[in-house]
C-alpha cells in the first residue's frame, strides 16, 4: 500500500469511528507490547470502533484494502496474540464496554467485548451471583479477549473454563458479515456451535463484539488455606482431599517464588521454616470444611477476609514480582496429574531457576525462565518435555505467537490442517490475526 492509499485508509477508517478514535504515532505505544514485554512491534493505527456496526465497517474496509488487522481488548495476554507485529492495524475492543440486563432466571448476562471481568463481577454481585471465571488480571482483562483465549483463571475446578460461560455470541468475520446466535438456550442443537468455535480461536476467524455468559451462584461463606508440602505427592494429596467438600480454587506454588513474591511486595509469609510446595486453597463454606483438607499438615487459615486477601495475595502477584526480574519467557502448560511428579523431576533439572505457580487441580503450571536460563533453547527443552508427559504446551494463555513453532508438538498434522482450512473459509484474504496460532501459509498451498 502506497503512502497515498494509507492516506485514504485512515480518512475511510475516521469516516467510520471518528477522528479521535483512530491513533496514529505516539498516542499508539500503550497498544504496541503485550504484558512481558516480549512481543510487539509498529502498527499504521489503532481504531477504537464504540459498536459492532463500527466493528464490521473497519473490517470491511481492511479486508478490502487487503490491511492485516489484529484484534486487542485489556492487551492482558501473555504470548503476543493481541499486539502488532509488522504495522497491522490494531482494532481495540474496549469502547465496546454495554452491560445488559441480568437475567434471574438462566442466570446469565450480556456484555460487549470490552466489559472487563472485574465489571462483570460488581454487576453479578448486586444480585448474588458471580462469573465462573475470575484472573489476577480482572481489572484489565475484557471479556472478548477472555472467550478469544478461552480464559481458564483460578475457579475451573469449579466452573471450568470461559469455554463453560459464553452461552451465545455475536461477531464479525473479516469481510464485515455479522454473524450472530444470542439466543442464550441452555439446550440448543440446531446445528455446530458458533460460540464453542469461535472461544479460544484468539482473534484468527472472527472478532468477536459481544457474547451471554452464564452466571453461577455466588458463595455466601468462603474459606482459605495455605497448605505446605513437601513435594508433589503430597500437594495432590491435597487435590484429592478439597475435592471431597466444595472447592472454588486450588492453587500451587514452590519455595522460590513465595520468597520473591514476599520481597517484592512486602506480603508476610505466615509458614516457617518454608515448605518446599505450597497449596492455596478456596472452598464453599467456613473453616470447618477445611479441617480435613489440612490434616496434621502445615497450614495458615484465613481468620477473615483481610487475612484471606493477604494468602490470595501470595498467588496472584507473582507474575508481577517474576517481571520485576526481567522480562520472562512465560511457558503456561498442562501436564497430567499422575505425570506432575515425574514432570517437575526433570523441569528442575532442565531450568532449576525457574519460577513455577499454577493451577493445581488442572496439572496447569506457568514455568516462568528468568535471566540466563530465558533462551529460545531452554523453551524449546521444556515445551518438549510436556509433549513427552503427554500435556500441552498451550493451557489457558493461548499459542499466540510465542508458541507458534511449536504447535506440532502437541496438535496432530490433521488437526492443524483442519485449523487451516477453516480459517481459510471463514478468512479467505487471511487478515486477521496473521501469524498467530498457526503459521502463515503460502497461498500456493
Amino acid at each position: 500500500m502506497t503512502t497515498a492509499d494509507g492516506d485514504g485508509l485512515l480518512a475511510a477508517l475516521r469516516g467510520i469511528v471518528g477522528q479521535s478514535h483512530v491513533l496514529t504515532g505516539e498516542d499508539t505505544t500503550g497498544y504496541c507490547a503485550d504484558w512481558t514485554g516480549r512481543f510487539g512491534g509498529p502498527t499504521r493505527a489503532v481504531v477504537r470502533p464504540a459498536d459492532t456496526a463500527q466493528v464490521a465497517a473497519v473490517l470491511r474496509t481492511c479486508n478490502d484494502a487487503g490491511v492485516p488487522v489484529v484484534p486487542q481488548g485489556g492487551n492482558t495476554g501473555l504470548v503476543g496474540g493481541g499486539v502488532p507485529r509488522n504495522g497491522e492495524l490494531v482494532l481495540s475492543l474496549r469502547r465496546l464496554d454495554t452491560v445488559g440486563t441480568i437475567d434471574p432466571h438462566t442466570p446469565s448476562v450480556t456484555v460487549g467485548a470490552g466489559v472487563t471481568a472485574a465489571t462483570v463481577q460488581r454487576v453479578a454481585a448486586g444480585h448474588d451471583l458471580a462469573l465462573g471465571v475470575d484472573l489476577a488480571a480482572r481489572d484489565s482483562a475484557t471479556i472478548g479477549g477472555m472467550v478469544a483465549t478461552n480464559a481458564g483463571g483460578i475457579h475451573v475446578v469449579a466452573h471450568g473454563s470461559m469455554r463453560q460461560q459464553v452461552l451465545g455470541v455475536e461477531a464479525v468475520l473479516a469481510d464485515g458479515t455479522v454473524v450472530r446466535h444470542m439466543t442464550g438456550l441452555a439446550k440448543d442443537n440446531a446445528g455446530p456451535d458458533l460460540a464453542q468455535l469461535l472461544t479460544g480461536s484468539e482473534g484468527i476467524l472472527a472478532v468477536i463484539t459481544a457474547v451471554i455468559l452464564r452466571l453461577v451462584p455466588r458463595p455466601a461463606d468462603t474459606a482459605v488455606a495455605l497448605i505446605g508440602c513437601d513435594d508433589p505427592t503430597g500437594a495432590l494429596a491435597v487435590v484429592a482431599a478439597v475435592r471431597r467438600v466444595r472447592p472454588l480454587a486450588v492453587e500451587v506454588m514452590r519455595a522460590a517464588g513465595i520468597a520473591m513474591v514476599a520481597e517484592h511486595a512486602g506480603v508476610p509469609v505466615p509458614l516457617a521454616p518454608l515448605p518446599a510446595w505450597l497449596v492455596l486453597v478456596e472452598v464453599e463454606g467456613g473453616p470447618t470444611q477445611l479441617e480435613e483438607v489440612v490434616g496434621d499438615r502445615p497450614s495458615a487459615v484465613a481468620q477473615d477476609a483481610a487475612d484471606a486477601r493477604r494468602l490470595w495475595q501470595l498467588r496472584e502477584r507473582h507474575t508481577e514480582a517474576v517481571n520485576a526480574r526481567g522480562v520472562p519467557v512465560k511457558l503456561d502448560v498442562t501436564v497430567p496429574l499422575d505425570r506432575l511428579g515425574a514432570f517437575v523431576d526433570r523441569l528442575d533439572a532442565i531450568v532449576p531457576g525457574a519460577i513455577s505457580f499454577g493451577h493445581l487441580a488442572e496439572g496447569n503450571l506457568h514455568v516462568n525462565l528468568l535471566g540466563e536460563e530465558a533462551t529460545a533453547a531452554n523453551e524449546d527443552a521444556v515445551l518438549r518435555l510436556v509433549a513427552e508427559h503427554h500435556g500441552s504446551i498451550a493451557s489457558e494463555h493461548g499459542v499466540g505467537v510465542a508458541k507458534v513453532g511449536h504447535l506440532h508438538l502437541t496438535r496432530s498434522a490433521g488437526e492443524v490442517d483442519a485449523l487451516h482450512r477453516i480459517r481459510q473459509a471463514m478468512d479467505p484474504a487471511g487478515i486477521l490475526n496473521p501469524g498467530v496460532v498457526l503459521p502463515v501459509r503460502r497461498p500456493d498451498r
